[in-house]
């Protein structure tokens, strides 16, 4: 969803950067966007015309300074506003050599009015002058940083504006309900007005049920770190040894002495296209020995109150609730023989861990987003919230003006969410996780 946004729609300098991976490869892109980006192709062309816009062209680059070729590069020259980032723009596809692509950067950068970009600047335009919104920027990073299948899907479903959407949809509806509103107002002593009725009501609550829908989403937090998982128990349970077969390494330090592990160990891993983070803990119980090993037991019962997913390695009957109970030990006699666990196995010769990582994938389906659905970030969810809460206001009010400031703290809530609202400092923080060149 395009947005006027408060960050200035035009810049003095015209940027350019390898937008394409570290070179040597196949080809190498080189990006230029701004007011000048005309005139650098002209400069490279050594006054030879432009190609037509958007058709690619063969094109011999000439470096402006000694007039010595530079690549048989192929061009793209693509005037604004309709653009990625809403200013002129050209693409350089070259011979992806390190000598070429230095060649032609270097060239570039002793062009006037040419400067190198910054971290995200090319996205950062293109927020700037409306070409996306806020949440498609986001989504942006996000789907750049993506290491599993799962965490691709919903950062390309944000990309392409599926919330960006749904906000829009939102934000026309809320205009209708503060226009009626404001009929009221304004013309309240007018027998042709019609005051706030059924259908007022009706159509807010229609709206507020839609809204409520996307405060519970799962957060997307859980996808970019992962569906944690904590294993809990007493010492010498084996937790160490499970973490270790999870992992495919050792990870965890692993001894026949109780009490080796005494802080936690996190592991990050990818199962099935998931991500999962396996929080290994100290063993749980009432005597420790020393100052640290207490440290290590409260850290231990912290991991488990925030745990997504509790594997419990102890007595069935002291399990927590909704923890999954397991038998981690059956290679060794007598460790099988405890009623009320959900799981056999043994870590060291398999038997079990097939059944085990199917219920991990079950349980992380459960708590990650369905087919089709997007995850929020812990910002998009806290703004949905306070949608949500206006609206609310709104229902409950009888007051058409209170009704209105209600309807007003909405829309504020969704200038948020799309960026038509916000902090230069919230900015500066989400473009510079962006590499150089997007």
């Amino acid at each position: 969803m395009a947005v006027n946004n408060p960050l200035p729609p035009t810049h003095a300098s015209t940027i350019f950067a390898l937008s394409s991976g570290a070179p040597p490869a196949g080809v190498a892109v080189v990006r230029l966007s701004g007011p000048g980006a005309g005139v650098a192709l002209d400069a490279l062309l050594a006054g030879r015309a432009r190609p037509a816009p958007r058709r690619a062209s063969l094109r011999r680059l000439i470096n402006p300074v000694d007039g010595r070729p530079l690549d048989q590069a192929l061009l793209l020259w693509l005037p604004g506003p309709a653009t990625a980032t809403g200013e002129d723009m050209v693409e350089l596809h070259l011979h992806g050599g390190r000598a070429v692509t230095r060649a032609v950067l270097e060239a570039l950068g002793g062009l006037p009015d040419l400067r190198a970009a910054d971290a995200g600047e090319f996205t950062r335009r293109a927020f700037a002058n409306g070409r996306i919104d806020l949440t498609e920027a986001e989504a942006l990073g996000d789907l750049l940083s993506a290491e599993t299948e799962t965490q691709r899907r919903n950062a390309l479903a944000l990309a392409d504006g599926a919330f960006s959407r749904k906000l829009q949809t939102w934000l026309e509806q809320l205009l209708s309900l503060s226009a009626r509103v404001e009929a009221v107002l304004d013309f309240e002593d007018e027998d042709d007005v019609p005051a706030l009725g059924m259908r007022f009501a009706e159509d807010l609550a229609s709206l507020a049920r839609d809204v409520a829908q996307w405060v519970d989403r799962p957060p997307v937090e859980r996808l970019r770190d992962g569906v944690r998982v904590v294993l809990a128990g007493p010492p010498n349970a084996g937790k160490s040894t499970l973490l270790n077969a999870l992992a495919g390494r050792e990870a965890a330090i692993v001894t026949p002495l109780a009490g080796t592990t005494r802080d936690l160990v996190e592991v990050p891993v990818s199962i099935g296209g998931i991500a999962f983070l396996l929080v290994d803990t100290a063993g749980l119980h009432e005597r420790p020995a020393d100052a640290v090993e207490t440290i290590g037991i409260d850290r231990a019962r912290q991991a488990m109150a925030t745990a997504d997913i509790l594997l419990w390695l102890g007595a069935p009957d002291e399990a927590p609730a909704g923890a999954v109970r397991i038998a981690a030990r059956c290679d060794v006699e007598d460790e099988c023989v405890p009623n009320g666990v959900d799981l056999r196995l043994s870590a060291k010769t398999g038997a079990g861990m097939p059944e085990l990582v199917e219920l991990l994938r079950q349980r992380a389906h459960a708590l990650l987003p369905r087919e089709g659905e997007v995850a929020l970030s812990m910002r998009q969810r806290e703004q949905v919230g306070r949608l949500s809460s206006a609206l609310g206001l709104a229902a409950a009010e009888r007051d058409p003006l209170l009704v209105a400031e209600a309807l007003r703290l909405c829309r504020v809530a969704i200038d948020m969410l799309t960026g038509r609202a916000g902090t230069e400092d919230m900015l500066d923080g989400l473009f510079g996780r962006f590499c150089i060149g997007k």
